[in-house]
């Protein structure tokens, strides 16, 4: 009688390695699936900076100016001679884990809009420069610097306050730094010379003029810069600069020959030791008033 030899055992073994192979495939699956739906989307470079630039903001620092440099991955401060040591320790310490990413900066001097008593535009006591001759339809306009316009209804051209250029139709400080006045005395010329109102760029050569300290020449070095003066007034959007200035130059037009770039803000230093000057653009003056220049 021949005897059959069975292997009972094969089968199982089979089907175990099956169920092994089913168990591991579905161990990956469920490994790998919450692993992927948790990983957090890493923070873009241009939204890591205007965190950054939004921190500097709520540090609270009088005298500094702060802008983004996305080329260079940086958000750019430049600290006044006011700035403490501990209070550049507290923009460090409100960016916090990316403190990395600021370039802090010195400028000699205050940074402050920069207005004074003299000679050339006169509103009440204070003296400031005419901007930029504009125009809409008929009627004939200057810009000069906000807070120039928020501190005088009707402006002179003397400091006796007897030739009467006109009155003060708006002025936006802080925050903006612009204001337009309106020509009310049909005796007095407002010769124009510009023909465009382009944006400025960084490393443009650029000139400015203003009743205190004539005309000066220099560099922009940043742009949408925001300017908190030592005052706490803020002011955004900014054009930065190193040409000098100083006060009652606030008002004067920043330009590049025919181009007309900005209004004097304010600043720090002197045309003696140089210093950082601060310009709102005038072509965002222009579009708030919708005048032109000429």
């Amino acid at each position: 009688m021949r005897t059959t030899r069975t292997t009972p055992h094969t089968g199982t073994a089979r089907t175990t390695r099956l169920l092994a192979a089913a168990v591991g495939l579905l161990s990956a699956t469920a490994v790998a699936a919450p692993s992927a739906v948790a990983a957090p989307a890493a923070p873009t470079g241009a939204a890591r900076l205007t965190a950054v630039s939004d921190a500097v903001q709520r540090a609270d620092v009088n005298g500094i100016a702060w802008y983004v440099d996305q080329s260079a991955g940086r958000v750019v401060v430049t600290a006044d001679g006011t700035v403490s040591p501990a209070a550049i320790a507290r923009l460090r310490q409100a960016a916090g884990p990316d403190a990395a990413t600021l370039r802090i900066q010195r400028s000699p001097g205050t940074f402050r809009p920069l207005l004074a008593a003299g000679s050339a535009v006169y509103g009440g006591q204070y003296r400031c420069s005419l901007g930029f001759n504009v125009v809409s339809g008929s009627t004939y306009y200057f810009l000069t610097a906000g807070h120039c316009g928020n501190v005088a209804s009707t402006w002179y051209t003397n400091s006796g306050h007897t030739t009467l250029i006109g009155a003060t139709v708006d002025s936006s400080f802080p925050g903006n730094d612009y204001a337009l006045v309106r020509y009310d005395n049909g005796s007095l010329t407002h010769t124009g010379g510009y023909t465009s109102a382009p944006n400025a760029y960084v490393g443009e050569s650029v000139k400015r003029t203003g009743s205190t300290s004539g005309t000066h020449g220099g560099t922009v070095t940043g742009l949408n810069a925001t300017v908190r003066y030592s005052d706490g007034g803020t002011v955004r959007g900014m054009i930065q600069t190193n040409v000098c200035a100083e006060p009652g130059d606030s008002g004067g037009p920043l330009y590049d020959g025919a181009k007309a770039l900005g209004i004097t803000s304010g600043g720090s230093g002197d045309c003696s030791s140089g210093g950082t000057t601060f310009f709102q653009p005038v072509n965002e003056a222009l579009a708030r008033y919708g005048v032109s220049v000429y």
